[in-house]
């Protein structure tokens, strides 16, 4: 039982990794879940260190295992590692179902592996490696960590604004008198502030069109209802028609292999200017008039 639990398994959750790991330097994986991809984006590195450093950590506690058949002093080191090995997966783990919508489940299953090698290496302590883990994930549950959330599920009118933003009320009361729909997105969102600061977006408002596999992404105020005013025009002439999509400034990302949960866009000055790492404000600006 010891060598199936310190070596045989262990053995198992190396192959577990090194197939993801290969999966990954070929582009696919073998969870294809959102919760996986997020997880990735989540690190301040690419995520295939993590599996490198994955594979490197599998494979001493195998070894150790080994030696621990016959040697206290390389079964202490195999515990400590393993102990070691939970308390960091644990962490990620529970930083993920914190922040992500959805968990990986390629993570949910190497600390499942780990937890059996645990169980089945010293059965009498794995109610102690229970408790701890459950209190990792309790503690970081308490903490007020942004969610990361996708507001782009269907086809349609998006706007990302802010209350304070006087050219964010300025489209979305040209909006209301319009009856144009749309689904307001604030820049408190953890979500926002990131897909704007992927995009290279630096001022609000800022609209999304959605429909089927075109996103089109037009920042500014002027743009904005320029684009809406275009729209409602019964009759527009050839030459019109030809300078709308200049005027508008509006990205056609259809092709391009982009996801859904990211554009890209250009910078704009029609708008208040964004701090990423705050709630943005017009309060420069207002007191500039």
């Amino acid at each position: 039982m010891r060598f199936i639990a310190r070596v045989f398994l262990p053995l198992l959750l190396l192959g577990y990794i090194g197939t993801e790991t290969y999966l990954k330097l070929q582009h696919t994986s073998l969870c294809g879940e959102v919760g996986c991809k997020l997880a990735g984006e989540l690190l301040n590195f690419d995520a295939i260190y993590l599996n490198y450093v994955g594979l490197g950590g599998v494979f001493m506690l195998m070894i150790l295992g080994f030696l621990s058949l016959k040697n206290k002093f390389y079964e202490a080191l195999f515990f400590v590692g393993l102990y070691g090995a939970i308390a960091f997966e644990a962490t990620i783990i529970s930083y993920q179902f914190v922040a992500n919508p959805e968990p990986c489940l390629f993570c949910l299953g190497v600390i499942s592996s780990l937890l059996l090698i645990a169980l089945f290496s010293q059965p009498k302590h794995f109610g102690i490696t229970l408790a701890t883990v459950v209190a990792i994930f309790v503690g970081m549950h308490t903490l007020g960590v942004s969610k990361n959330k996708n507001f782009m599920l269907e086809n349609g009118t998006y706007l990302i604004q802010s209350e304070t933003c006087p050219h964010c009320k300025k489209v979305k009361a040209y909006m209301a008198e319009h009856n144009i729909a749309y689904t307001p997105i604030s820049t408190k969102e953890a979500s926002a502030r990131n897909f704007l600061k992927f995009a290279g977006v630096t001022s609000i408002p800022v609209l999304i069109l959605k429909e089927k596999l075109e996103r089109k992404l037009i920042v500014g105020d002027k743009k904005i209802i320029a684009h809406f005013e275009t729209q409602n025009k019964p009759e527009v002439s050839e030459e019109v028609a030809h300078e709308a999509p200049a005027q508008s400034s509006s990205l056609d990302l259809t092709g391009t292999g982009l996801s859904s949960d990211f554009l890209s866009a250009g910078g704009d000055d029609e708008g208040c200017a964004i701090t990423i790492a705050e709630t943005p404000s017009c309060e420069e600006e207002n007191s500039s008039k």
